[in-house]
């Protein structure tokens, strides 16, 4: 397995960094986290956010919280599965969230827990890394660095990037860590978002007339 674990001192680094930016981003997002309450509440029944295990970095379980964008009890009749393009389960609310990211909002209470960082690979369960790692055994490589919100996936690809890619994307990352490169990640996000959100929002205007 290649190493690409972070220095003592990288981690410190990014540590504080996590912090100062989680606490500023749950100030100012707090607001659009209570709208989003309201309106997964009006959507559809069940609980507004949904927590699930997990896995970081060395293998280490923890548990998620994310705003939830699918119906109550999605997988009762299928078990642990990866969700699809045009995937019946996702709510209306849910298409929205997952379109614009905003759905990982309650994970910056994560990454002030320490479970998560705010730049690194995205987490899964453990089932749905055990069945991937019999397509892509390097996968666990990973697991070298804190679960992240975001990363270079995320940018470059979306919810349904295909496994060898992603691991690609996060190799990337993990060799050439550095702050500032955390920061380029974020501010790349936060461009995909509001593009996002702009199609979104144009998408409406043209549904209305």
């Amino acid at each position: 397995m290649e190493q690409y674990q972070l220095t003592k001192k990288q981690e410190v680094e990014k540590r504080i960094f996590d912090i100062i930016l989680s606490i500023i981003a749950i100030v100012i997002t707090s607001p659009i986290m209570l709208f989003i309450a309201i309106a997964i509440k009006v959507d559809s029944k069940g609980k507004i956010i949904y927590k699930q295990k997990r896995i970081t970095k060395s293998g280490k379980e923890f548990t998620i919280y994310k705003f939830r964008t699918m119906v109550e009890n999605a997988e009762k009749e299928t078990g642990p599965t990866l969700a699809k393009k045009n995937d019946e389960r996702i709510t209306r609310v849910g298409k929205v969230l997952r379109k614009t990211r905003l759905d990982e909002l309650p994970q910056f209470f994560n990454v002030l827990k320490g479970d998560m960082s705010i730049v690194g690979p995205r987490p899964k369960r453990r089932e749905i890394i055990d069945e991937i790692i019999k397509e892509v055994p390097k996968y666990k490589e990973r697991e070298q660095v804190k679960a992240g919100i975001t990363c270079i996936a995320h940018i470059k690809g979306d919810y349904y990037t295909e496994p060898e890619l992603r691991l690609e994307y996060d190799k990337e990352y993990m060799k050439n860590w550095s702050i500032i490169k955390d920061i380029k990640i974020i501010f790349k996000t936060l461009e995909k978002i509001g593009k996002e959100v702009f199609i979104l929002k144009e998408k409406y205007k043209r549904n209305s007339n």
